[in-house]
């Protein structure tokens, strides 16, 4: 299984262990784990609740690991993203990718996060001081995005 939305949190030991389990091919691993910040434009954050809608969240995000399998000479990718709320230092996200030489499991592992930033259907809302407001995507991630020369579904890069 190369994705799962799930409320639990993970553990990255378990995980690399699962991914490695009877590989001897395998060259490098980059792992990558996104965390909860408990400041975001400036204001505390007291918790983060990711919403989603369940079988096409999980659909968008194994079309993000194919076109990543795609694009770089992986052996295989994981991610693991967390949906309910969550506490600053909580982990949202896991991403794993495994090659048999470490640039292309790095390049694989930027691209999912970059994609997942962008493209992954979560609807983020955080508590603040001032009360609950959504997160809107940032300019910062749609470049990072765009950088690999992509267009998504609405034709935008």
């Amino acid at each position: 299984m190369s994705v799962r939305v799930q409320t639990e949190d993970f553990d990255l030991g378990a995980e690399v262990a699962a991914i490695r389990a009877g590989r001897t091919d395998i060259g490098g691993i980059v792992s990558f784990i996104g965390t909860v910040r408990d400041l975001n434009e400036g204001d505390a954050v007291s918790t983060l609740t990711l919403e989603h809608y369940p079988g096409m969240t999980e659909r968008a995000l194994e079309a993000i690991v194919d076109e990543a399998r795609g694009r770089f000479d992986i052996l295989d990718a994981r991610v693991v993203h967390r949906i309910g709320r969550l506490a600053p230092g909580d982990q949202i996200v896991l991403v794993i990718t495994v090659s048999t030489h470490r640039g292309e499991a790095f390049a694989a592992c930027e691209f999912l996060m970059d994609y997942l930033k962008t493209r992954a259907p979560f609807w983020k809302k955080e508590v603040t001081p001032a009360g609950e407001r959504w997160v809107d995507a940032r300019e910062s991630d749609d470049d990072a995005a765009a950088r690999w020369n992509c267009a998504d579904e609405r034709g935008a890069p």
